[in-house]
């Protein structure tokens, strides 16, 4: 059993997490945790509970929370006397066996104490991955969250930038970009990323990106601040200006990998983002140098040593077991298995807790490869075949992740050999030309059912806040179609309002489905822009034929709803092959319901602009 900190709140055992409900004894928990091994004066935790708004009653309501914490642990197996009371207050003992903030510190010490630049990294980066999301998302502490929270996120920042620092000195100025466009974006504050940002830019080819970088901070800081860039950014941008050499030229990406695992075991291995309800993404390949490409959004990382659980995975029971025993089946040939379904459907989640249980039958290494870049342009295999190791250098079988494949042609190259591979693809198509060339096998995922929507529901926002509305829960679940992308999104709103009712939130949402479905702080968590995103995919014409069955009543369609013609039977199959419809041919096609309401206000929103148009 262990305490998570650094995100929301829980106790995992295994690979099971509980995310503890916004409470009081949840509040008390965090405070105890945040000093491990330490007496907590009472006082803090009075201020912790309550700020400066005490009840006069508010000793006495401290030893009632202390009660229910007991009862809490107690409830999800934590047996052990882990809160004393001693004189002046409470303390609360934990190793970096038992709470991930101690585990934290332990790795960044060892870094600290390591014999050379590898090293250190590679405890740096073990670190980072124990943060898991926004600290204390579940906690309804006011002054946690002002006096501590502040304090432990610096710690995660500076441990971020020592790691890409000594990326930097390494040389390894391409495969860093990922995780300093997401620091500098997120933490515009602090200019040691955009420095290292802008550093990292240039030394990869790309001068005019660099200097549009430092022009856009120099902005920034101008107009909010009213201050020029400091001294390390000026020096830099005139280096960049005379054309310095910064250092040792990137080293060659197929050479340049994290120290090997435990077992002889390796994986592409960065810096995890911090953001709700986030999962270990796969490897996001940059555009090739020296052609300008556009900024990223922001950053993906790439999946962390060892693979790690999707947090809150629940349902896909079956799918799960026939995954990973198909994986692990040991079979003398390269095993293929493909994850296909709709936008939104959880392909993604599923192959990573696919690859985090069964990488141990692969101690050649697990590698997970985002095949399409965040303009939505397919990476292609000879860029792919830069960041796996050559061939026959794997020490035993290796599983190769590859995901959101946009065709077959992406993937044949790269299947790994030897006894016992395998790869894992995910893709909004059922790649039917791989498994005629390669076999396979193909999974087909559908939306959640109720049960497993509850779970998931339970598993993000506690069960009794879940069981506090049972029926609320449930019309949440319909309303957000079942999708496990939409469920999260919801999940995520309620966990960051506490005092939210889940029947409030269902009426808001439904107001206005799928718009309300995203999360301002971060445009990839958004129904509407993974549906647009699976749309600018396509043809022109097959994207109008989809905006057409907006109209069409009922969920069920025939393989005329389009009309007679070849070209509007071809259209219902380009929109099947892309997960944007099930089933076809002989049976009907049927399209979801969040995908019919999204087609319909997509069509209303092109007809209102055309029609403005013509009126001007």
């Amino acid at each position: 059993m262990r305490f998570q900190l650094l995100g929301p709140l829980s106790i995992a055992e295994g690979h099971d997490v509980v995310v503890l409900k916004p409470s009081k004894p949840s509040s008390l928990l965090a405070a105890l945790l945040i000093h491990p091994g330490s007496v907590v004066s009472t006082g803090y935790l009075l201020r912790a509970l309550w700020d400066e708004d005490q009840p006069a009653t508010a000793r006495a309501a401290l030893q009632s929370c202390v009660l229910r914490l007991r009862r809490i642990f107690a409830k999800y197996g934590v047996t052990r006397n882990v809160i004393e009371a001693v004189p002046g207050g409470y303390r609360m003992n934990a190793d970096a066996d038992t709470l991930d903030l101690v585990r934290f510190r332990a790795l960044v010490r060892a870094a600290d104490a390591a014999d050379d630049a590898e090293g250190e990294l590679y405890r740096l980066k073990e670190a980072l991955t124990l943060w898991q999301g926004p600290l204390l998302a579940n906690v309804p502490s006011p002054m946690l969250h002002r006096d501590e929270v502040p304090g432990l996120t610096e710690e995660r920042l500076r441990t971020l930038e020592r790691a890409c620092d000594i990326e930097l000195a390494l040389g390894r100025c391409r495969q860093v970009l990922v995780d300093l466009w997401e620091a500098a974006r997120r933490h515009p504050g602090r200019e040691r990323f955009s420095e290292q940002l802008i550093e990292a830019l240039y030394r990869t080819g790309r001068q005019s990106e660099a200097l549009s970088e430092y022009r856009s901070v120099k902005g920034r800081l101008k107009e909010e601040l009213g201050v020029d860039p400091g001294p390390s950014l000026q020096r830099l941008e005139l280096s960049i200006l005379r054309g310095d050499d910064l250092g040792p030229p990137a080293l060659d990406p197929a050479l340049d990998r994290t120290p090997p695992l435990p077992g002889g075991r390796t994986a592409v291995a960065l810096a995890p983002r911090a953001e709700p309800l986030a999962i270990a993404a796969p490897a996001r390949i940059p555009a090739p140098a020296p052609a300008p490409a556009p900024v990223p959004s922001a950053a993906l990382a790439p999946a962390v040593r060892p693979v790690p659980p999707v947090p809150s995975f629940t349902g896909r029971t079956a799918e799960r077991a026939a995954i990973t025993a198909r994986l692990t089946a040991g079979s003398p040939d390269t095993t293929v298995v493909v994850l296909s379904g709709a936008p939104g459907i959880g392909k993604t989640a599923l192959a990573q807790q696919a690859a985090h249980d069964s990488q141990h039958s692969f101690p050649g290494g697990v590698f997970i490869l985002a095949m399409t870049r965040e303009d939505g342009s397919p990476v292609t295999p000879a860029e792919a075949l830069a960041h796996l190791p050559p061939p026959g250098t794997a020490d035993g079988a290796t599983l190769l992740v590859l995901d959101d494949v946009t065709s077959p042609d992406q993937v044949r190259p790269l299947l790994p050999a030897g006894p016992g591979s395998a790869a894992l693809v995910t893709s909004r198509r059922g790649l039917a030309g791989l498994m005629a060339t390669h076999g396979g096998s193909v999974h087909r995922l559908s939306t959640l059912d109720p049960a497993e929507s509850r779970q998931l529901l339970a598993a993000v926002l506690g069960p009794e806040r879940v069981a506090a509305e049972p029926a609320a829960a449930g019309e949440l679940a319909r309303v957000c179609g079942h999708f496990p992308l939409s469920l999260r999104i919801a999940a995520a709103r309620l966990l960051t309002r506490p005092g939210l009712r889940v029947e409030d939130c269902v009426a808001w949402l439904a107001e206005d489905l799928p718009a309300r479905l995203s999360l301002a702080d971060d445009p990839r968590l958004s129904v509407p822009q993974v549906f647009g995103g699976a749309l600018r995919r396509l043809e022109p014409r097959w994207r109008e034929a989809f905006h057409r069955l907006g109209d069409h009543e009922g969920l069920l369609l025939s393989s005329h709803a389009l009309g007679d013609s070849p070209e509007a039977e071809e259209a219902l199959e380009r929109l099947a092959d892309a997960g944007l419809l099930e089933e076809g041919p002989p049976g009907p096609y049927r399209i979801h319901q969040l995908l019919k309401i999204y087609a319909r206000r997509q069509a209303r929103e092109r007809h209102n602009s055309q029609a403005a148009t013509a009126r001007h």
